[in-house]
């Protein structure tokens, strides 16, 4: 198998290929941030942040019997059912105040 020649248009001097010399100096981004901004900002900026963001209202797991021909009347609308049975629940809600 030959070796690739490297492309020209994508050659970039302003950013060079990482040599081994590059990493044996290079430092964990906690410790150099800390330097520029501070330790308490440093932290909150390396810490890992994984899912998404929480809901200021999360939605509410409930096991709810409906019956069969009410299910299958949303289900055939299609993808996006629950959130359309939501939407209607919602909106009697608005008409008949608990």
């Amino acid at each position: 198998m030959p070796t690739r020649k490297p492309d020209p248009e994508r050659l970039d001097d302003d950013a060079p290929e990482a040599t081994d010399a590059w990493f044996a100096q290079a430092r964990p981004a906690a410790d150099v941030l800390s330097h520029l901004m501070g330790q308490e900002a440093a932290a909150e900026l390396v810490a890992p942040k994984r899912g998404r963001p929480p809901l200021a209202e999360p939605k509410e797991h409930v096991n709810l019997r409906l019956d069969a021909d009410v299910v299958r009347a949303f289900r055939s609308t299609g993808a996006g059912w629950q959130t359309r049975l939501n939407q209607v629940l919602r909106e009697w809600l608005r008409s008949h105040p608990v």
